[in-house]
């Protein structure tokens, strides 16, 4: 009864604000023995003993490929355009693929051509992603929902709105194949850049954690994995890192403001988080963006941050192929070994036809020493224990 109240009070809240949904469809007891009977059983053989029964670690060891290639290519999400290159990628053993705005619809939506059809055909795990933070990051609208930005979700509804919004996005999602989405972001919009704005909740660390909080429950409501973005925080960074290099604030000052909302977000999810490109001075290695810096994964693993706690589910990286920040100057197949040596367990990039080389480039990285084989390893579990939280 509660839930429904809730429901019926957001559909007012939706309608105030522009939003539409029209387009989404909705041990036995133990028995008594006589003295006679435990004779006779105090006499017979023991009974076998039941082995204990599999841990989700177990399982997700169970799923990672046998062969070192296939290892390296779970360790990949990469962009597609069709079903065509979604089953390529596939057959290639990539761990993911990502569904941007250029990506034709019909794989979400043709019967015999769509993510279920993939699934059929390929017989293994794995992972569809989408950015779909509602307001002007949102992917094929008119099938999954017009939702309204972050900034206006804070501002017109409760937290516990929030999350009945987002498991009904999170429901159209999961019925359209998409089991990762790459929000919501966490970034607290101190500056106004364009780049951030209204896809931040708040200008307020703590508005920004309970609103960022809340719409990751409403996807986890409805099985969809949530990715908290940008690691350590864009809010206060230099520029677009879509465009050019940005740098954030001394790291000691992120800890005071942008770090915040992860000290309060992280510990109660069972999401993941992507490392953005900001290079963040007193973070690591002079000039280096964050996605390449193992300092970055270092202080996001060890949770060194106020309320920070050690965090060990899937990293991301930003897009590593069409971000000038990485593309100016690293090829794919490098920027994806990169980030995979710094410490990240899925390196995204949407340039599809580059995907056979960086599986060639980090195969030989592994066999060769210069990305150890147990860190890889490490990262294909984590990769295989998302898929069966």
């Amino acid at each position: 009864m509660f839930k429904q109240s809730r429901a019926a009070a957001l559909l007012v809240c939706l309608a105030l604000v522009g939003c539409s949904d029209e387009s989404l469809s909705t041990p036995p007891s133990p028995s008594t023995t006589d003295p006679a009977s435990v004779a006779a059983s105090s006499a017979a053989p023991p009974a076998p003993t039941t082995s204990a029964a599999p841990t989700p670690e177990d399982l997700a060891r169970e799923q990672i490929p046998g062969d070192q290639r296939a290892q390296v290519a779970s360790l990949m999400m990469v962009g597609v355009g069709n079903f065509d290159q979604a089953l390529d990628a596939l057959h290639q053993g990539a761990g993911g693929i990502f569904i941007g705005s250029w990506t034709d619809e019909a794989l979400l939506t043709e019967p015999g051509r769509n993510i279920a059809a993939l699934r059929e055909i390929v017989g293994r795990d794995f992972s569809v992603s989408i950015d779909f933070e509602g307001g002007r990051v949102q992917r094929a609208s008119h099938l999954l929902g017009d939702f309204p930005a972050p900034r206006v979700m804070a501002h017109t509804m409760t937290p516990e709105q929030v999350e009945d919004l987002a498991e009904i996005l999170g429901t159209g999602l999961a019925a359209h194949g998409v089991t990762v989405n790459f929000a919501p972001v966490v970034d607290v919009d101190a500056w106004g850049l364009p780049v951030v704005g209204d896809r931040s909740f708040s200008d307020n660390p703590d508005i920004a954690a309970t609103y960022a909080d809340a719409f990751a429950r409403g996807l986890e409501n409805a099985g969809i994995i949530p990715v908290f973005k940008h690691f350590p925080g864009h809010g206060r960074a230099s520029g677009d890192s879509h465009l050019q290099d940005v740098i954030t604030p001394h790291l000691e000052e992120m800890k005071t403001y942008d770090l915040i909302p992860y000290g309060k977000v992280l510990p109660d999810t069972g999401g993941a988080v992507m490392v953005g490109h900001m290079i963040v001075p007193g973070l690591g290695a002079d000039g280096v963006p964050s996605t390449l810096d193992p300092a970055t994964y270092q202080l996001l693993r060890s949770g060194d941050y106020p309320g920070g706690v050690p965090f060990d589910g899937v990293v991301y990286t930003d897009d590593l192929s069409g971000m000038s920040a990485i593309s100016a100057t690293l090829s794919p197949p490098d920027a994806v070994l990169t980030s995979l040596k710094a410490g990240a367990d899925q390196a995204l990039w949407i340039d599809f036809h580059s995907l056979g080389a960086a599986i060639d480039r980090v195969d030989a990285a592994v066999t060769s020493g210069d990305y150890p084989r147990e860190q890889m390893l490490e990262s294909a579990l984590r990769v295989q224990l998302q898929h069966i939280r």
